[in-house]
């Protein structure tokens, strides 16, 4: 039996039982929440607040269960556990939801987002076109889009100096094995190498491979710096992560319980952005103070510019690729990014 449907099995179990014993006593509402990551990290903060907050206003009617990494499988597998209704939220980040909702993979897109964290907050929180017209995609998966937030710039760690496309020339960059990520770096001038994230300190060791890319805070706690001697801020992407519920659960819901969960995000949409970004300050001090002789290079203007354009036909071709209403939601993001650009600048 898999994973996932001895979980479901187990969880119908309890649910037997549950019952059996309202008669006796009455038991608070549980909703379980799985993530991707472990405790302390990005996706953890918000759990946990998620959780603090719901319990808070729900004058403790509901308790939140958090499960981190690995304890209910993969990302897949929750993912799963969350279209079935076995649990009621998760993560689900872009890099694996493609194989779900196909048009999520636009946040793949090198340069997509902006430059400005406060115009990121701005579109991941409030776009219509992500919770208007993105959403509909997830509810045809039996999933509901809740909310999206960063968690923080993806970091390229090498063992080399990096300024433009020609420096990565035969660089061996390790991505995750998804196909615009591949795409986007065999644009880049690199020679992409889909490596499980376990294999990726040994293989950098071992110079399997010569590069990888993670936001900071994970880079500081898999110790990947250890075995790089560069931290390239290129600015290509931001490490985006959705939170979805299982579409069934929501709509069931009574009306305070949504309104409930209005106005959990709205505090978490503040919440989530300078936590985030508070995590990852304190991880590059930890890198700084753990390994002196690191170099951090953050790239300019005009240096960021020509990886852009090195990158330019991804979206292109990801829209070919995957079809839908990704050339639309494409489009869309694009033209609010440079509307919320206009009122708060590209930094």
């Amino acid at each position: 039996m898999s994973l996932t449907k001895l979980f479901k099995a187990t969880l119908s179990a309890a649910a037997v039982f549950a019952v059996a014993g309202t008669a006796m006593t009455a038991q608070a509402e549980e909703w379980k929440f799985a993530i991707e990551e472990s405790t302390g990290d990005v996706q953890d903060l918000y759990a946990q607040k998620f959780k603090e907050l719901v319990e808070e206003k729900s004058g403790g009617d509901v308790d939140v269960t958090i499960y981190t990494y690995g304890q209910l499988g993969t990302e897949n597998d929750i993912t799963e556990l969350t279209a079935s209704g076995a649990i009621q939220f998760s993560n689900a980040s872009p890099g694996h939801l493609g194989t779900f909702v196909p048009e999520i993979q636009v946040f793949g897109v090198p340069y997509l987002l902006s430059q400005n964290n406060e115009v990121n907050k701005e579109i991941l929180s409030k776009s219509p076109t992500i919770y208007k017209g993105l959403s509909k995609d997830f509810e045809s998966k039996g999933l509901k889009l809740y909310t999206m937030y960063p968690e923080g710039e993806m970091v390229w760690t090498t063992k080399k100096q990096v300024e433009a496309p020609k420096d990565l020339n035969g660089v061996k960059f390790r991505v995750m094995t998804s196909p615009i990520l591949i795409d986007s770096y065999k644009s880049f001038g690199a020679d992409p190498v889909a490596l499980p994230w376990g294999e990726v300190y040994s293989g950098l060791q071992t110079s399997v491979i010569d590069a990888q890319v993670n936001p900071i805070f994970f880079i500081e706690s898999a110790k990947f710096y250890e075995v790089t001697d560069y931290l390239i801020y290129a600015g290509q992407q931001q490490y985006t992560t959705t939170v979805v519920t299982n579409d069934a659960f929501y709509k069931g819901l009574p009306d305070d319980r949504k309104e409930l969960l209005k106005d959990v995000k709205a505090e978490l949409d503040d919440y989530i952005f300078k936590a985030q970004a508070e995590l990852n300050d304190a991880a590059l001090a930890k890198i700084k103070e753990a390994k002196p002789s690191i170099k951090v290079i953050k790239l300019d203007a005009d240096q960021r510019a020509k990886f852009a354009e090195a990158s330019k036909g991804i979206g292109d071709k990801l829209v070919e690729e995957v079809g839908g209403d990704t050339k639309q939601v494409l489009s869309d993001l694009r033209k609010e990014i440079a509307e919320k650009e206009k009122d708060l600048g590209k930094m």
